[in-house]
C-alpha cells in the first residue's frame, strides 16, 4: 500500500450535518462516532455526548473525515487547506460543482484552464475550499 493523504475537517458542532451534506453532493459511505460512543465520554460534559469524534465518508479510494472536535485554541477558518477533488467525467464535476456550491460562493467558475483541464473553484456553506478538475484526456 502506498502513503496517502486524506482531508480531515474540524467543524464546531456541526459536523454531523456537514458530512450528511458531503455526502449528498459526493456519494459514498458515511460513517459517524459520537464522543458518547466512545470511552472520551466519561472525561468529556454530558452536553458533548452527541458531537462527532469522528467521522468518515468513503467513495472507492477518496476518503473525507471530520470531527467536532475543536482545539482549546479555537476553531479558526483559513484559506490554507483545499480538498483537490478529481472527478471522471465533465457531467461528474458540473454536478458535483453545483451541488457544493449550493449555499456557498464560487470563487473561479468551471473553465478550460490553460493546462487543458476542466477546472473550478468554490467555497461550501461551511467554509470550506474545493478545487475540481477533470482531464479531458
Amino acid at each position: 500500500m502506498e502513503m496517502q493523504i486524506q482531508s480531515y475537517l474540524t467543524f464546531n458542532g456541526n459536523c454531523r450535518e456537514a458530512m450528511n451534506f458531503y455526502k449528498q453532493c459526493l456519494g459514498g459511505e458515511l460513517w459517524f462516532q459520537t464522543v458518547g460512543e466512545s470511552p472520551l465520554s466519561e472525561h468529556m460534559p454530558p452536553q458533548m455526548r452527541e458531537s462527532i469524534l469522528h467521522a468518515t465518508l468513503t467513495k472507492g479510494s477518496m476518503v473525507l473525515m471530520g470531527s467536532d472536535m475543536v482545539p482549546q485554541s479555537g476553531l479558526i477558518k483559513g484559506n490554507a487547506v483545499s480538498m483537490s477533488l478529481t472527478c471522471t467525467s465533465e457531467e461528474e464535476l458540473r454536478t458535483t460543482y453545483a451541488s457544493l456550491a449550493e449555499g456557498g460562493s464560487i470563487d473561479h467558475p468551471i473553465e478550460v484552464s490553460f493546462w487543458g483541464a476542466l477546472f473550478g473553484d468554490l467555497t461550501d456553506r461551511y467554509g470550506n475550499h474545493w478545487l475540481l478538475v477533470f482531464n479531458k484526456e
